[in-house]
């Protein structure tokens, strides 16, 4: 039996925020999160023992590497611990939380701090773009694409309307869910932003097609941000609990996790979904498998035995599969919840409380890191106004890739 690994807490930035127009440096944003993290959670930099830092492309975005060694230079008193950068394209952080769990279930590190981080409007769009594209297998799917993730998940709306036939209104409630919910959340980039369900149904200069079944509103931004969490051994929570006069119960821990990869290639994939929808099986078998994963560590039956989701919704596309991959309808059916209201807040299971990637941001080594932060948020009760009412088990799947890298983790509470 695995040793439980717990969760202290941490600190994201405000996903609005233009780090460049600030005219700082991306050392700026460890010093602020890590910075948040020690004051939020009352622990001090000689406690930490070791660190590993998400990112997806610091080398194009901003000329800089070897970013596990950035950790240090917040405090002396890090001098010395051990340091990892991590990348695995969007899902980088939640990879950089499976090496810091493990470490501390191996009995190697009793204190571990995880930093997500990415600054991405270092450079203009079209070069985001192409540089986003190297998640891809850049040679065969982006090189010369304009745009090519918002084409790639066009493509998986495709494949969806090609074996179901996935309508657009369905899409763009998504959509309109995520931004509602993001209003409730005072660090979303997009929270002050206008948005509902007849803007994204709509079409032409205002909600463009990127690609495929894709229009703007069905993407999710480009953001700088970063977050910082705190993962914690038996021993240490407990010392943490009794410092703090709290209960070890009441101490999130990650319950369960998962973690599949896929083909590379989106038309390998593609051809995959095709000979399983014909088994009545779901489409993508890698997303499926670290979900089913995840509940089985966690000891949970499925999707009746969580309260809320934070999923990877880079487009409106990976949140409709998610929907039904976490096991809230059978394949092929997701658009059931989206009507009935299941996937709302107050809903059957609520997806994205936060606002998601389309609503909160999406700063790509961050992401991971922020889904398992907000989930830590609900299941302590701290989420706001977007607190889901009752949650004591929520959970996360980053995905890297045209959902190549799927990674899941459930936080829970007993208290």
């Amino acid at each position: 039996m695995s040793k439980r690994v717990y969760i202290l807490g941490g600190y994201q930035t405000d996903f609005a925020r233009n780090w460049s127009k600030e005219g700082k440096h991306l050392n700026a944003l460890f010093l602020e999160v890590m910075d948040g993290a020690f004051a939020a959670t009352d622990i001090e930099p000689k406690e930490v023992q070791t660190a590993h830092v998400g990112n997806f492309a610091a080398e194009l975005y901003n000329m800089q590497g070897h970013l596990g060694a950035m950790v240090i230079n917040y405090h002396k008193d890090l001098r010395g611990i051990a340091t990892a950068r991590h990348e695995a394209a969007c899902a980088s952080s939640a990879i950089a939380t499976l090496a810091a769990r493990t470490e501390i279930e191996a009995g190697h590190y009793d204190l571990a701090l995880v930093i997500g981080v990415e600054y991405m409007k270092s450079v203009d769009s079209k070069t985001g773009g192409d540089f986003l594209g190297t998640a891809a297998w850049y040679e065969k799917e982006a090189k010369g694409v304009q745009f090519p993730f918002p084409k790639l998940f066009g493509k998986l709306g495709d494949v969806y309307q090609e074996l179901y036939g996935l309508k657009y209104e369905y899409l763009a409630e998504i959509s309109a869910i995520n931004y509602d919910n993001a209003k409730r959340n005072p660090l979303a980039q997009t929270r002050d932003w206008y948005m509902n369900k007849q803007h994204a149904c709509s079409s032409g200069e205002f909600n463009m097609a990127v690609g495929g079944m894709i229009r703007i509103t069905d993407c999710s931004q480009v953001t700088d941000g970063a977050v910082a969490l705190f993962l914690a051994s038996e021993k240490y929570a407990a010392e943490y609990a009794k410092r703090h006069d709290i209960s070890l119960e009441k101490i999130p821990y990650i319950m369960g996790w998962g973690h599949a990869t896929a083909p590379l290639l989106f038309d390998d994939k593609a051809e995959e979904a095709r000979e399983l929808k014909k088994k009545g099986e779901y489409i993508l078998p890698a997303t499926r498998k670290a979900i089913l994963d995840a509940y089985r560590r966690a000891g949970l039956k499925g999707a009746e035995d969580i309260h809320a989701v934070e999923t990877h919704d880079c487009f409106t596309t990976s949140e409709y599969a998610a929907i039904e991959h976490f096991g809230l309808t059978a394949p092929g059916e997701a658009w059931k919840a989206i009507e009935q209201g299941d996937i709302k807040i107050g809903g059957k299971l609520p997806f994205n409380p936060s606002g998601g990637l389309i609503g909160a941001g999406h700063p790509v080594g961050a992401t991971g890191a922020r889904q398992i932060l907000d989930a830590w948020r609900q299941v302590t009760g701290k989420a706001g106004d977007y607190q889901v009412a009752g949650a004591k088990r929520v959970a996360t799947l980053n995905i890297g890739g045209s959902a190549t890298t799927n990674v899941v983790h459930i936080i829970g509470v007993d208290g």
